[in-house]
């Protein structure tokens, strides 16, 4: 959500922006973080077509990895964060990414921070990405702020990769199963269905069924394809509301074949970037709010900040973990030895490690089993096709002796 607000500084001096949060509460937070007192706070409304349409600015992970790797050396070299941003102006490929970096300056120019200003892109700076700079702000270590989200980033890139690259070969053979079945239930099947009705007789079930629906494909092929299109906005748009994330983010962790994997990606973002952020010295409170975010699952992001809340009761991180079925008890074990033996960043190192190769033996397991399914299921479409025309063929032929 957007919000329109006016704002005081220590100086007194009146403020205007637009800051990008989950609610208001969470707007006036990264408002007052920034020293600033609040004026007046407003919603702005969404444009409905902006909010449905699919194809949002966007900037690739590469791009925003090198960025930010880049910005970090910078401004480890001391240069000031305006001139570091004017030198990477001239570097950056990225268009979308050049006018961002842009209006990035201008607000800084007006007196805004750093992490206010990226607030604003929230299609490129997640919320994380913003707490981070902030918090690096605040301690005068935003060079390693930036330097750890760049790791963090080729991280969930290469993650990332290797799942697109299991998917990318049974993607590719249902695509090509969905375009030869259109072109033969548009120029070919039409031809046989005709021969086989002239014939007369009584046809199969299997073939009165591809007959019909040749026809229906012949007229009505459009609907399919404006169908999936709808299908497809209307997805997005529902995964952008509070429930559709929930729900989508539910499944992916409880479907079966799927679950587990998601689960264990889950697993080691949490114990990798809580591992860094205790090892970089932030109160282990604020890490587990800010991996909350980074997990990237609003279940985990519950149970981490639920967790998070216990810690304040003095309760330990595993006891505060523990009852969760979303948490197998080898995590609540390990961080337990972890926090009796002073060694917690190192177990939690371990724990992303061992999940990582998880990941990678459950992704290459899964390609292994997606090859034969696929050939079912080819085989099936296959098998339907040749029964419905062959089997009226033969009774012909049986009826004719």
């Amino acid at each position: 959500m957007q919000f329109k607000y006016e704002a005081k500084d220590d100086l007194g001096n009146l403020r205007e922006g637009v800051v990008v949060a989950e609610d208001q509460e969470k707007a006036e937070s990264l408002i007052q973080e920034n020293n600033l007192t609040i004026v007046s706070l407003s919603i702005i409304e969404e444009n409905f077509l902006e909010k449905l349409w699919p194809f949002g600015k966007s900037v690739p992970n590469k791009e925003m990895v090198l960025f930010s790797r880049q910005l970090s050396t910078l401004i480890g070299a001391k240069v000031s964060i305006l001139q570091a941003l004017r030198i990477l102006l001239e570097q950056v490929s990225n268009n979308y990414l050049k006018t961002v970096i842009n209006e990035t300056i201008s607000s800084i120019e007006g007196g805004n921070s750093f992490s206010l200003a990226l607030s604003r892109h929230p299609e490129i700076f997640s919320n994380v990405y913003v707490s981070v700079v902030h918090t690096g702000e605040l301690s005068g270590t935003l060079d390693v702020s930036l330097n750890y989200l760049s790791d963090q980033m080729e991280k969930d890139y290469d993650l990332t990769a290797k799942v697109k690259s299991a998917m990318t070969y049974p993607l590719f053979i249902m695509g090509a199963l969905v375009g030869v079945g259109s072109l033969m239930f548009l120029f070919i099947l039409p031809k046989l269905t005709d021969i086989l009705e002239q014939q007369g007789g009584s046809l199969p079930i299997i073939t009165v069924w591809l007959i019909a629906f040749t026809k229906f494909f012949q007229v009505y092929w459009w609907t399919f394809f404006i169908g999936g299109f709808a299908l497809y906005v209307g997805a997005r748009y529902y995964l952008k509301t509070k429930q559709g994330r929930f729900v989508w983010d539910f499944l992916k962790v409880h479907t079966p074949i799927i679950g587990p994997i998601f689960e264990k990606i889950y697993l080691a973002r949490f114990s990798r970037n809580l591992s860094t952020l205790v090892l970089g010295g932030i109160p282990i409170i604020k890490a587990l709010e800010v991996v909350s975010e980074l997990v990237n699952n609003v279940i985990y992001r519950d149970i981490i900040l639920e967790a998070a809340n216990k810690l304040s009761t003095g309760k330990t991180i595993a006891e505060a973990l523990q009852g969760h079925k979303e948490i197998p008890p080898i995590v609540t074990q390990m961080i337990e030895v972890g926090e009796q033996s002073a060694t917690l960043t190192n177990i939690l190192q371990k724990l992303a490690v061992y999940y990582e190769k998880e990941v990678d033996t459950k992704i290459s397991t899964l390609t292994t089993l997606m090859e034969p399914i696929i050939m079912l299921i080819l085989g099936l479409a296959v098998g339907i096709l040749v029964a419905g025309i062959l089997l009226p063929i033969y009774n012909l032929a049986s009826n004719a002796s």
